[in-house]
């Protein structure tokens, strides 16, 4: 198995022994990503929807780093502090991620990372030899 460590400036950098996004074969796994700006690593945002804004910003620099795009993604998993913020975040997460739909867990967790209000991780395609 050949890991591959995937690392942008465009994303904010990891703030322990993760890292940002791993390749294994076509597959991509990102870390999760909070709305954080990737130059001040400040949350940006105070309600769930600019957070989300920010955090699929996050995701798309990570997934291009890795030669990859929220198009090729397969599955997400959201974790909400609350979800009383399900139908704000889940407006803005379909604005982004095109049809058919990535397959999908939303969970409810006690804290994230600076107080945020939402957190999403992806795992996604890269792109194929020939493409």
């Amino acid at each position: 198995m050949n890991k591959e460590r995937i690392h942008t400036e465009h994303a904010p950098a990891a703030v322990g022994p993760y890292s940002q996004a791993i390749r294994i074969g076509e597959f991509i796994f990102t870390a999760g990503q909070v709305a954080l700006d990737p130059a001040s690593g400040e949350l940006v945002g105070r309600d769930v929807a600019a957070q989300t804004e920010q955090v699929i910003s996050n995701l798309r620099a990570v997934l291009a780093a890795a030669g990859s795009s929220l198009e090729r993604v397969v599955k997400t998993t959201v974790f909400l502090q609350s979800m009383a913020d399900f139908a704000a975040m889940n407006a803005v997460y379909a604005r982004h991620f095109p049809e058919p739909f990535p397959a999908r867990s939303t969970v409810e967790v006690g804290g994230l990372p600076k107080g945020g209000l939402v957190e999403i991780e992806c795992v996604a395609l890269g792109v194929a030899s020939g493409e």
